[in-house]
């Protein structure tokens, strides 16, 4: 079987309509504790969405994406940076875990360590998602303007497939830009820019 063809047949994600079973959030973190090897994530309509492991060559993308925005955070220290298996419980009710998220220290530090230590119940000042050959672009696009609307205030959809990043902001446009050399985070990441082509 092709890699194409494979990626077909595996594309991701994959919905389960539990909205009769009403999840409580005890329940929805067993589920995902049961279930350590799949990223579990629960839609604001009540869709359990499960997505399968990543690929090495997107977990390689995924941790340098990573590692770029926590050294830039580390020395700029006003925010905090989670990794994709962080789950955010947004404003709306969804459930969702970004590739790479920041968050503003006051807003972080504003939580109760309870609500720290659970699916904290906010939505990141910064997203980032990376595509890899099993994700449907449109459902990645979908789960950007979801963010958006749920209060960030930049988001990065990053396509190594099509080298492309799409570039969302409350209230403007998306702009596609293709194959860029690099892409800036300021105002909302004052200072920092990723050089893109290292994930290609």
């Amino acid at each position: 079987m092709s890699q194409s063809a494979a990626a077909a047949v595996f594309e991701a994600p994959f919905k389960l309509n539990v909205q009769e079973t009403k999840l409580t959030e005890e329940q929805f973190g067993r589920f995902c504790q049961e279930n350590p090897e799949l990223r579990i994530e629960l839609t604001a309509q009540g869709e359990l969405v499960i997505m399968p492991p990543t690929g090495s060559e997107t977990g390689r993308r995924n941790n340098r994406l990573a590692y770029r925005v926590t050294a830039w955070a580390d020395i700029d220290g006003s925010g905090v940076v989670f990794d994709s298996s962080t789950l955010f419980t947004l404003p709306n009710g969804a459930k969702c875990s970004p590739d790479v998220s920041w968050v503003r220290r006051e807003r972080w530090e504003a939580l109760s360590t309870e609500q720290r230590e659970g699916f904290a119940p906010l939505g990141p000042d910064f997203v980032a998602e990376l595509r890899s050959p099993t994700d449907r672009l449109s459902f990645l696009q979908e789960k950007m303007q979801e963010y958006i609307a749920n209060g960030a205030r930049l988001g990065w959809l990053i396509d190594p497939l099509e080298k492309r990043v799409y570039v969302y902001r409350p209230g403007q446009p998306v702009e596609m830009l293709d194959d860029p050399p690099a892409v800036s985070g300021d105002p909302v990441l004052p200072g920092f820019v990723l050089q893109v082509r290292e994930l290609w």
